[in-house]
């Protein structure tokens, strides 16, 4: 049965996006939905007009094979919930920069309200269906943790500041889709060791970012934008809330909070001094970029680094 709830949804997620990579592709390039690499990067001028968007095929690996195993796993309609509301706020987002030609995109405003909305559906169907209880398992402390009221502005923060991580992680060819495979790999094997029943979309989520990975690696011939980053930190934040390890994510996502903790650092310290710097470049791989990596380099290092950490975090459940 853990047999048939693994490899079923990994395979067909994995067919689903490898197989419709050479039909979206071509649709987002006439559609025009490329992107605009920032001028500051030279290295990545030859990356201008490639295809965006293609997080679209995430979802899709993603969600298809899930709701087929929402009748015996009734865990993973909250993760789905999570994952494509948050991908549809990147698709309207991707559209409106790309497509639409708005430069900002949604306005900051409105991308938090929608965050809202979202996080606010995904808490009210754990409430409802009773498929998590918001305690805290503590890493390497062995129990659970009841915060109470605290719960829930918790779930908020961690939520919202997990799926911004993912998107600012998103900047390199492949680093995004490789660091959260192994993120979803870690949730996976949690999942089996608690009972968590969420396997099937961990699965899918592994599938996916594999097919993807095809022609999201070096050199990128698609990226996922905000469609897929905003996707996956909704299926990361997810997963973890729903076998009540959100705070692991501290410790397998270090990658996506040393991303989000780098712009602001990097926004804070310009203001306050005038126009001085921490890094070369925020987020943080641009500033090893600068430094002399290649993006290759780059992506391996934060790839092993998550490895090493998720390795550690299981053994702290």
């Amino acid at each position: 049965m853990f047999t048939f709830q693994i490899l079923v949804p990994l395979i067909v997620a994995f067919l689903i996006v490898a197989v419709s990579g050479p039909f979206v592709i071509p649709f987002l390039r006439r559609l025009k939905a490329s992107q605009t690499e920032r001028e500051e990067l030279v290295s990545h001028q030859a990356k201008t007009g490639t295809p965006t968007m293609g997080g679209v095929m995430i979802l899709a690996g993603i969600i298809v094979p899930s709701i087929f195993f929402i009748p015996t796993n009734p865990r993973v309609l909250p993760v789905v919930l999570l994952t494509a509301g948050f991908g549809i706020i990147g698709f309207i987002d991707d559209y409106l920069k790309v497509v639409k030609k708005r430069s900002d995109g949604l306005y900051p405003r409105q991308k938090m309200a929608l965050q809202i909305v979202v996080t606010t559906i995904f808490l009210l169907c754990i409430i409802f269906q009773k498929t998590a209880d918001l305690t805290l398992l503590v890493p390497f402390g062995h129990f659970y943790f009841d915060i109470g009221v605290l719960a829930y502005p918790l779930l908020y923060f961690a939520v919202i500041g997990t799926v911004n991580g993912v998107n600012f992680t998103d900047g390199l060819d492949g680093l995004a889709s490789c660091v959260t495979v192994v993120v979803a790999a870690f949730f996976l094997l949690a999942s089996l060791k608690v009972s968590g029943e969420i396997e099937p979309v961990c699965a899918a989520a592994i599938g996916a970012l594999l097919g993807f990975l095809i022609y999201n690696h070096h050199p990128a011939k698609v990226f996922m934008g905000d469609t897929g980053s905003l996707g996956l930190g909704g299926f990361v934040a997810g997963v973890a809330y729903l076998i009540n390890m959100p705070l692991f994510i501290v410790i397998v996502g270090l990658i996506y909070l040393i991303e989000v903790l780098s712009v602001i650092i990097q926004v804070t310290y310009f203001k306050k001094t005038g126009g001085k710097r921490v890094f070369r470049m925020a987020p943080i791989h641009h500033h090893f970029e600068l430094g002399g990596w290649s993006e290759v380099k780059v992506v391996a290092v934060f790839t092993s680094v998550t490895l090493v950490l998720a390795v550690i975090a299981y053994f702290g459940i």
